[in-house]
């Protein structure tokens, strides 16, 4: 057999599988900014490829209606095509249906708002919010939100569930990402071996300013922390005694999560 015609049949797939990650990797970027969308200068900055290599696989994206650009603003944002596609699967899934009494629960309990996020790559997404009924709510992330793995108290749960080395991989993967929320990889080491440490992540300073968050995390049937759920609250509502005790309930919560999703 042609030796070079043995090295490029070799060589084709793993290019393929290569361009196959980059795109993925500019959609995730893209899928953070929503219906605003994102500078070509951002996606290049956090996916830390070329900006020619960012702009060929933007506009190959296009053409396929996977992604589109607001003429006025010039940003990129996900494609109309990219809905489309998810009505392949209308269902909820097996987590969103078992989460669903205990958010109702612990929302009825607690009175904060609270959130469940989801895993996805390196990034979690979050993918429900219930309002409680005290006077004041945190409305701090909405349905929808997506951010890098370490930046929110749900993605630090999450990696504090994993083992070390995975983490790890992940907070550095996500370096370059970290620098437009103010945080850097030793800060959310720092968090996560805390979070290890008390069972749950408590964030002294949420994401809005005057307000702290509770996130315990929830594993899958392979024993891989898949999501997380979050209470946020205005700082004055979590002191000391209160944070223990919507911890437990947090726990508790995610515990029967996680008994309902093996069952």
């Amino acid at each position: 057999m042609d030796r070079t015609r043995l090295a490029r049949n070799v060589g084709e797939p793993r290019q393929g599988a290569q361009a196959i990650r980059r795109a993925l990797a500019v959609l995730r970027i893209l899928a953070a900014g929503r219906e605003d969308g994102v500078p070509l200068a951002e996606v290049v900055r956090a996916t830390g490829l070329t900006r020619p290599t960012v702009h060929r696989i933007v506009h190959v994206l296009i053409e396929e209606g996977i992604v589109e650009r607001h003429e006025r603003t010039g940003r990129y944002a996900i494609g109309n095509q990219v809905r489309e596609l998810a009505l392949a699967r209308p269902q909820p899934s097996r987590l969103l249906v078992a989460a669903n009494p205990s958010l109702r629960r612990a929302s009825a309990e607690i009175g904060d708002t609270l959130f469940l996020t989801v895993r996805t790559g390196n990034d979690t997404l979050c993918v429900d919010r219930r309002i409680g009924v005290y006077p004041i709510q945190v409305l701090s992330i909405e349905v929808g939100a997506r951010r890098p793995l370490g930046v929110s108290s749900a993605g630090v749960a999450i990696l504090a569930a994993m083992p070390a080395q995975d983490a790890r991989k992940i907070v550095t993967a996500n370096e370059k990402r970290f620098e437009a929320y103010q945080t850097d990889v030793a800060t959310v080491m720092g968090e996560i071996t805390t979070a290890r440490r008390r069972g749950y992540y408590m964030r002294e300073i949420g994401l809005v300013q005057g307000t702290k968050s509770i996130s315990t995390w929830i594993k899958s049937p392979d024993g891989q922390p898949a999501a997380a759920m979050t209470v946020s609250a205005v700082r004055t509502r979590l002191g000391p005694r209160r944070e223990q005790e919507v911890a437990e309930i947090l726990l508790r919560e995610t515990g029967i999560i996680e008994q309902a999703i093996r069952g």
